[in-house]
C-alpha cells in the first residue's frame, strides 16, 4: 500500500477553492460529521450503536448518511454475520484521515457555541 493519500475526483480540479468545496462536500451534511466523530471516538459500530451515539438522528436519515459516506469513500460496511444480518460501519483511510478536519470542528464550535438556555438560567 502506497504512503501517497488517495485522490478524490472532484468537478472543479484545478481551481484555487477546490480543495475547500472537496472537504465541504465530504462533511458538509448535517449527520456527516457527526457519524464521523463518533466512529472515530468508538471505532466500529453497528448501525444501532450507530444510532443511539448520534442522538436525535431518524434510522432513514441515518441510513441515508452512512450511504452517502459509503458512496464518498469515508466508511466501510462489511456484513458481520448472515443470521441475523449483522452490518459494521467503519472509517476507511480517507474517513480517518479527517481526523483533524473534524477535531478541528469540534474544538471551534465548542468555543463559540453559545450555553444552551438551561445552563444560562442556572449561572444567573
Amino acid at each position: 500500500m502506497s504512503d501517497e493519500p488517495e485522490q478524490l475526483e472532484m468537478w472543479c480540479a484545478g481551481e484555487d477553492w477546490c480543495p475547500i468545496t472537496t472537504t465541504a462536500n465530504l462533511v458538509g451534511k448535517k449527520w456527516h460529521p457527526v457519524i464521523v466523530h463518533r466512529l472515530l471516538q468508538n471505532g466500529p459500530s453497528g448501525f444501532n450503536a450507530l444510532k443511539e451515539e448520534v442522538d436525535g438522528v431518524s434510522s432513514k436519515v441515518l441510513s441515508d448518511s452512512l450511504s452517502d459516506l459509503e458512496q464518498k469513500r469515508l466508511v466501510n460496511r462489511d456484513i458481520v454475520s448472515e443470521k441475523p444480518v449483522r452490518v459494521e460501519y467503519s472509517l476507511t483511510r480517507i474517513g480517518k484521515s479527517l481526523r483533524p478536519v473534524i477535531f478541528a470542528m469540534r474544538d471551534w464550535g465548542a468555543e463559540y457555541l453559545a450555553p444552551a438556555e438551561d445552563e444560562r438560567s442556572s449561572v444567573a
